[in-house]
């Protein structure tokens, strides 16, 4: 869109005009709900936006996440929304100020129950499975020093027949090059301030981005040798691409549908010259990392003495029988070979990381977050840690005993 001109379009139509990425598809709904989002309401989740009068626009047309060479970027999350019945895709209009050189993105995701939530989709494409909570992400982008301003964002969600979404049992994992992201005292996509040996991941699409302070979408990177891992929480967007969810099939993979599932595109442009060695942000591919391990992942973490390859699991990817999300004082918390104080430390657990509860045992005493406790979960291949650090609801096992 160019000029300041109000204008009042669906998603498909902002789309044409290059505004916005997210696509109203039609739908025969069997069940269907509408609301407006409030954009009068910005607090601490939010990230370098503004409210004015009932309008949303850039805070800075100057900040920019922390490893981002130009432009400026901002998002308002909405509050949870729990529908009156389940809808497996969401709708949105848009009413907006935006000048060239500006877009305005809608994206959502949504849960049903105890579920996990789906990652996040734009508006108007289908979600994996129906839900009945839902929640919005307004984003804001500009590469040049104009704001685009949101007015109104009506949304509407639909329950239409689909095919059963393909789970898998087990979280999908890959081996990725790794890179160090560094950068204290900058900020993250999601708002975080970077500080010295911080605990966290950037993946490269914001599709799997944790909202600050929580771990919605948690990987575990580990050596390729398996001898040593962290659990940590995807806090940033990198280090190359924004829109390159790899992990993804082709069939829901938002770009490079083409390249293999599990291939990075900065692997591909880095060694095979693939979109003219570029990313999607049109930066010259330096090296084939598709994660970026903040210091204390990378150092403490996961042990790493310079640049390379790790194995990533990607564990909201999974049908996990129980989950739990990690808290501490602000530490890491050390994953143990055993259920002993004594047991030999396999890596970490970051503050706020959500982990997979497979079974528990019984073990040492220990007091921690949440009280005294003898029950230790596994969480992963030979991996445990104190049932005292983990928030899953209950003083009592909330997986089958080991």
């Amino acid at each position: 869109m160019v000029g300041n001109v109000t204008v009042r379009r669906t998603v498909a139509a902002l789309l044409a005009a290059g505004a916005v990425t997210a696509v109203a598809t039609p739908v025969s709904a069997a069940e269907a709900t509408a609301w407006r989002a409030d954009l009068s309401s910005v607090d601490s989740d939010d990230v370098n936006v503004a409210a004015a009068s009932g309008a949303l626009t850039l805070r800075d047309a100057a900040w920019r996440p922390a490893d981002r060479a130009a432009g400026s970027e901002g998002y308002l999350l909405s509050a949870e929304r729990r529908l009156p019945a389940p809808v497996n895709r969401v709708a949105a209009e848009i009413s907006a100020d935006a000048p060239q050189g500006t877009t305005v993105d809608v994206d959502v995701r949504g849960r049903s129950g105890a579920d996990d939530w789906t990652e996040w989709t734009p508006a108007g494409t289908a979600l994996p499975r129906a839900v009945n909570v839902v929640q919005t992400r307004i984003t804001l982008s500009s590469t040049t020093a104009a704001r685009p301003t949101v007015r109104e964002v009506d949304l509407t969600g639909s329950l239409s027949p689909q095919a059963n979404a393909i789970v898998a049992s087990t979280p999908l994992t890959y081996t990725i090059y790794a890179t160090r992201e560094g950068l204290t005292g900058h900020t993250t996509a999601n708002g975080h301030v970077i500080a010295s040996n911080d605990h966290f991941v950037a993946l490269p699409s914001g599709k799997a981005l944790s909202p600050k302070g929580t771990g919605n979408y948690t990987v575990r990177v580990c050596k390729t040798d398996n001898s040593r891992c962290e659990y940590a929480p995807v806090w940033d967007v990198g280090p190359w691409n924004t829109k390159d969810d790899y992990w993804n099939p082709s069939s829901v993979r938002a770009e490079y549908k083409d390249l293999p599932q599990g291939q990075p595109e900065a692997y591909a442009a880095y060694h095979n010259g693939y979109n003219g060695g570029r990313d999607d942000l049109g930066y010259k591919v330096g090296n084939p990392a598709g994660i970026d391990l903040a210091d204390g992942t990378f150092n403490s973490g996961v042990g790493l003495g310079d640049n390379g390859n790790v194995k990533v699991t990607y564990l909201w990817t999974g049908s996990a029988a129980a989950t739990g999300l990690v808290q501490t004082a602000g530490d890491p918390v050390n994953v143990r070979s055993g259920a002993h104080t004594t047991s030999s430390v396999k890596g970490l657990a970051a503050n706020y990381a959500k982990v997979n509860i497979e079974c528990y045992v019984n073990g040492d005493s220990v007091t921690g977050k949440f009280g005294t406790s003898k029950i230790w979960d596994r969480i992963g291949p030979g991996h445990y840690i104190s049932d005292t650090y983990v928030k899953t609801g209950s003083d009592k096992p909330v997986a089958p005993l080991c």
